[in-house]
């Protein structure tokens, strides 16, 4: 049975899946946005690269959701970006009546899916999907834990001049300025940072990272990143497509782990074909965990001014 995956937006950041998830030839895409011609065009575009990637996947765009029914896996990226200036939080009323909109329709569509949320501001994003679906928190999470490791390790990997392959990374809590990056648990080659490189030198890469999406929002002017998203999703999405059990940082919904309840802040979980199939809690100290729970806090100010 081939497997189906549906991604929900045909902007930047959901085109660019298209392309990474097609080029890996392992499931069929439907690509859908409200803009007539838009995602029709970019499916054409990302189907008639197929014989040169040697990739049988089959990708159709579309303005409707009927086309999306049965997905196994559906990834949300519709909403409005991020401009120069504007914080994650000012987003937050805008993309609820999108997200919600969406959100049901994938539902009505595909009701045993699996939901990962890409729209901004994560964390209240993917409660509201979970709220809004009424889907088991193990089938809806978010993006943000795999996006803002993979910033930290690059720039990790940048500084020392090693590859990213040696590279690991620990980033938890929020995704925004309320992050909790725990340096001695980031490693190269099994060494702790905090024993290669000068706490102002970390310092600087962990608020680097903190601010990852401002940087790129303020350089490019009239767009937010889309490369390194595309990419983290991808790798989210092979990981349960071909259950892999992969220990990966996501959008999580807690229920008492951490010390946290009723909140989506980023851990690390196992993915594979079930969704989240295990959260990891790891052994932090005093400092470590009040820095998450003040994180969380963050969250749920955000989640109390939606009123679910």
């Amino acid at each position: 049975m081939i497997n189906k995956i549906s991604i929900i937006g045909a902007g930047n950041v959901g085109a660019t899946c298209a392309q990474r998830i097609a080029d890996r030839g392992y499931a069929d895409i439907v690509l859908v946005d409200i803009i007539e011609g838009l995602p029709q065009g970019k499916a054409l575009d990302i189907l008639e690269s197929a014989p040169i990637l040697s990739s049988d996947t089959r990708i159709i765009g579309t303005n409707s959701y009927q086309e999306t029914a049965n997905s196994d896996v559906v990834v949300i990226t519709s909403g409005l970006t991020r401009k120069p200036d504007m914080s994650r939080d000012e987003l937050l009323q805008a993309n609820m009546n999108i997200v919600t909109e969406v959100t049901r329709n994938v539902v009505n569509y595909s009701p045993n899916c699996i939901i990962i949320m890409v729209t901004n501001p994560l964390d209240a994003m993917t409660h509201l999907a979970i709220h809004v679906s009424q889907f088991p928190r193990n089938r809806v999470f978010g993006l943000s834990g795999v996006l803002d490791t993979t910033r930290f390790r690059s720039f990790i990997a940048a500084e020392l001049d090693v590859s990213v392959e040696d590279v690991f990374a620990c980033v938890l809590g929020q995704h925004g300025e309320a992050m909790v990056i725990i340096p001695r648990l980031s490693t190269v080659c099994g060494v702790p940072i905090t024993k290669l490189l000068p706490q102002e030198t970390i310092n600087k890469l962990v608020e680097r990272t903190i601010r990852g999406g401002a940087e790129i929002v303020g350089l490019l002017k009239t767009g937010s990143a889309f490369y390194a998203p595309s990419a983290a999703v991808a790798q989210m999405v092979e990981a349960i497509i071909l259950d892999k059990k992969q220990i990966l940082p996501c959008a999580t919904y807690l229920d008492g782990e951490y010390g946290i309840k009723d909140t989506v802040i980023t851990v690390p979980v196992k993915l594979g074909r079930n969704g989240i199939e295990q959260i990891i809690e790891l052994e932090l100290t005093a400092k470590e965990k009040s820095a998450l729970i003040n994180s969380a806090k963050a969250v749920q100010q955000l989640v109390k001014t939606m009123k679910l």
